[in-house]
């Protein structure tokens, strides 16, 4: 509970932080105030420009919230497949779920239009994503590759070919459209609008709230297939639900930020450090968690080349990289 609160406590301020810098550094009374004032108006007296204002409330508190939703989102599918696969290596970008989000993404961007509206990206990044899980689980099923670690050799190469096709669509693609494609490809959050939000807020809501209420079958997982099977878990079906609410989470997030990667690699690991390896707290903990690093991450992103934005994914790369350097020393160690 104390974690949880602490972690809460930190939340929070890294909202505040996220929101209050930039290229345009905004104080953090301003910020609260603007808040205070789209709950209530006039409960604070207005002492900011618009200007202002319209930085804080339509460019980067969307931005922060949609930071939040995706580290948390990222990280608890990272976790989920962690544990059924028993492999912690497992995550969305290796499996290829990613590659397959972002194949769909590019293919409504480049090619098909937005036949069905602003649906038409989170429809096919699902899909896509979808996709990539089936495949990787028929290419899993027809090497024989049953076993955690095969699995995820499975997935590694599947993202590969996925993302070979990615490339093609890209060439193929309208040169002058193809700039946009780059946001999916290295990863950004600069796209967020307050009117888009409530998809990606639906899918964690319920997703995760339903692999919370699996802890129990996710711990059993950990400790193997017979194990499980003998606590009356239909093991094969189980895994392949869990697969497919990871790519519908996972989907839908590439559609608003793009390949983010080591999040739902790195966060798991940290938090079973800091609570054990229950996963009903793994879960919370690791969605609370990925919410903050995700936070800081857009922080270093949006002030490192300040005024322009670094794409997220490669601070998310580097951090990534460097954490399972130190890991590997500390394993050694």
């Amino acid at each position: 509970m104390m974690f949880v609160l602490g972690g809460l406590a930190v939340l929070l301020a890294s909202l505040s932080l996220a929101i209050s810098v930039g290229a345009v550094p905004v104080p953090l009374g301003t910020v609260w105030g603007v808040f205070a004032n789209k709950l209530s108006p006039g409960f604070v007296e207005q002492t900011w420009s618009q200007g202002r204002e319209a930085i804080v409330w339509e460019i980067r508190f969307p931005r922060a919230l949609l930071a939040m939703m995706v580290g948390a989102g990222l990280a608890m599918v990272g976790a989920s497949l962690q544990a059924v696969t028993r492999n912690p290596l497992a995550d969305p970008h290796l499996l290829g779920i990613s590659s397959g989000g972002a194949f769909g993404a590019i293919l409504a961007l480049l090619h098909t239009g937005l036949f069905i509206g602003l649906l038409t990206v989170p429809l096919l990044a699902f899909l896509g994503a979808l996709g990539a899980t089936a495949i990787v689980l028929g290419v899993s099923r027809f090497a024989d590759a049953t076993s955690a670690d095969r699995l995820v050799l499975a997935g590694v190469a599947v993202s590969f070919i996925i993302m070979a096709g990615a490339n093609v669509l890209i060439f193929l693609g309208d040169p002058r459209a193809t700039h946009t494609v780059v946001f999916w490809m290295l990863g950004g959050l600069g796209l967020a609008q307050w009117g888009q939000l409530i998809y990606p807020l639906v899918i964690l809501l319920v997703c995760g709230a339903w692999l919370i209420a699996q802890a129990g079958a996710l711990n059993a997982m950990t400790i193997g297939d017979e194990s499980a099977a003998t606590l009356g878990i239909p093991v094969a079906r189980f895994r392949l639900v869990v697969f497919v609410v990871g790519a519908l989470i996972t989907g839908v997030m590439v559609a608003f930020s793009g390949i983010i990667g080591f999040v739902g690699l790195m966060v798991p690991h940290v938090v079973r450090m800091l609570v054990g390896g229950d996963y009903m707290r793994v879960l919370p903990s690791s969605a609370l968690v990925g919410a903050i690093f995700l936070l800081w991450a857009d922080i270093a992103a949006r002030t490192i080349m300040a005024p322009e934005d670094m794409p997220i994914g490669i601070v998310t790369g580097l951090i990534g990289g460097l954490f399972f350097v130190w890991l590997l020393g500390r394993r050694r160690g």
